[in-house]
């Protein structure tokens, strides 16, 4: 991967990963990101997942030739980023480490050590000279760990940008860059809007050309397209006029239900986007969800409570600070229907959360009458809001 005659790419693709964080599915698997920039001194951009040591620092030589690193950048601790510090300085132990006060700190929990005969610590404001590049450091924190940095190559104008921007796939693999950037933003980041959007506005001041992130492929154009929707997806706005339908069935009466809707949505011109969260990718759903306006949960009782994987699910909006949207609501019980009323208790604290006047509540299966108060949602959610 070129970036530039001065910035070299030196990081990893992994493909024997199934599972990202343990929970993530990457059928492309990921690439683990880092980059040398080539100057007076040498800095190499944050280290790789402990299996590719050897890969990682073939690369780093390939790219620098007879020379020997002066610097390692951290900018984030996440073993996937940071796993290979202490064998770096193993086979370069005259470069220093260049990361914020809060990762070395981590860095003594990781590997019994804080580096600091040789840590340089930085934080907002700080600068680092290689010789004609300058670096200039962004505090990012809890975007989406505490000790993020990000670092500005001023003379090169790119953005090194820790875990943003990133998304799942391997660099060997085409594919387009949203669904799993999006994915992998509201997964791994999805909570931390607030801290997002801080960054947003501090690098809005930055004239920037290039992105270089930790996971994914580097940005180089159309860059307002990206920066445009990480401000949606931060800023929790809708990204599409869609609707989501997210059910569980037991035995099929609920799904019946969940497809009649479906249909007569569909019919009236909307696009309707089907989860079944007992067989789907749950982080696609959960993706789905926040990019669009308006979304339907159907479930049964079970036990007392909700099915378990609709109980997930929701957990997994709320603790993403699911807001500003439209909730519909189908519930199906035999003898005793509770789940609309734990679904909507669920999201109490969620902010600017409008349920639908109308709701469909299932006895078992399918009656005239349930056919009817389905017939009412969909005119609820095809009718345009009042302005």
């Amino acid at each position: 991967m070129h970036i530039s005659d001065s910035i070299k790419y030196v990081g990893v693709n992994d493909h024997k990963i199934d599972l990202f964080e343990g929970q993530y599915p990457v059928p492309n698997g990921i690439s683990y990101n880092s980059y040398a920039i080539i100057d007076d001194k040498i800095a190499v951009m944050d280290s790789v997942d402990a299996a590719f040591l050897d890969e990682w620092l073939e690369n780093i030589e390939q790219a620098i030739g007879d020379r020997t690193p002066d610097y390692l950048i951290v900018q984030h601790m996440e073993p996937d980023h940071s796993a290979n510090i202490l064998n770096f300085t193993k086979k370069y132990p005259e470069a220093k480490i260049v990361s914020s006060a809060l990762a070395f700190q981590m860095m003594k929990n990781f590997f019994g050590t804080d580096f600091a005969d040789k840590s340089v610590v930085v934080g907002e404001g700080s600068t680092l000279n290689l010789g004609e590049h300058t670096l200039a450091f962004v505090a990012a924190q809890m975007v989406h760990w505490p000790e993020v940095i990000m670092t500005y190559d001023v003379k090169e104008k790119v953005l090194f940008s820790a875990d943003g921007f990133g998304k799942f796939g391997a660099l060997d693999v085409e594919e387009d860059w949203i669904d799993e950037a999006r994915r992998y933003y509201i997964g791994i980041v999805g909570k931390y809007g607030m801290p997002v959007q801080a960054v947003l506005k501090k690098t809005a001041n930055l004239d920037i050309q290039t992105i270089c992130p930790l996971h994914g492929p580097v940005l180089t154009e159309n860059l307002g397209y990206y920066l445009n929707l990480y401000d949606i997806w931060s800023g929790y706005k809708v990204e599409a006029d869609e609707i989501v339908i997210a059910y569980t069935s037991v035995y099929g009466n609920t799904k019946k239900a969940v497809e009649l809707l479906a249909d007569k949505l569909r019919a009236k011109g909307c696009t309707v986007n089907v989860y079944d969260l007992a067989r789907c990718d749950m982080s696609a759903a959960v993706a789905d969800a926040f990019r669009c306006g308006k979304l339907v949960l159907a479930t049964t009782t079970y036990s007392g409570s909700i099915f378990p994987f609709m109980h997930t699910f929701i957990n997994h909006l709320t603790e993403r600070s699911y807001q500003n949207r439209t909730i519909a609501l189908i519930e199906n019980g035999t003898w005793a229907p509770m789940a609309a009323k734990l679904m909507r208790g669920m999201f109490e604290k969620s902010k600017n959360i409008t349920f639908t006047e109308n709701s469909v509540k299932i006895m078992s299966a399918l009656s005239d009458e349930s056919k009817m108060q389905i017939d009412a949602l969909v005119d609820e959610l095809t009718t345009p809001l009042a302005k």
